[in-house]
């Protein structure tokens, strides 16, 4: 299994707009050998810093899937108008990928 998470610090006031982008996204991730979940997740709000923080997550039978994934027509296709729309975040997104170590 291998789990890989990007985070999100989206303006304050923007949580709807981002929501939205991602719940009427195009998503060809069911086709993709390994693919197993995805869940958009939301997290706390920073009020210091203005921002409501989220993560995209998605889990994969292996590493190599996922890479596999990243390379692929469907991941171009899938992020070509990355960054041309209303904007909502905070800077670009943090990723983070997980190999498991233990669990059931």
């Amino acid at each position: 299994m291998y789990i890989a998470m990007n985070r999100f610090k989206v303006q304050k006031g923007m949580e709807s707009d981002f929501e939205d982008i991602w719940k009427n996204r195009e998503s060809k991730l069911d086709q993709m050998q390994g693919f197993r979940t995805f869940h958009l997740l939301r997290g706390p709000e920073n009020e210091a810093e203005n921002y409501t923080l989220y993560a995209s997550h998605t889990v994969w039978e292996t590493q190599d899937d996922f890479i596999a994934w990243t390379k692929s027509q469907s991941f171009r296709d899938s992020h070509k108008n990355a960054g041309t729309g209303k904007v909502t975040t905070m800077g670009h997104p943090q990723f983070e990928g997980f190999s498991p170590v233990e669990g059931a």
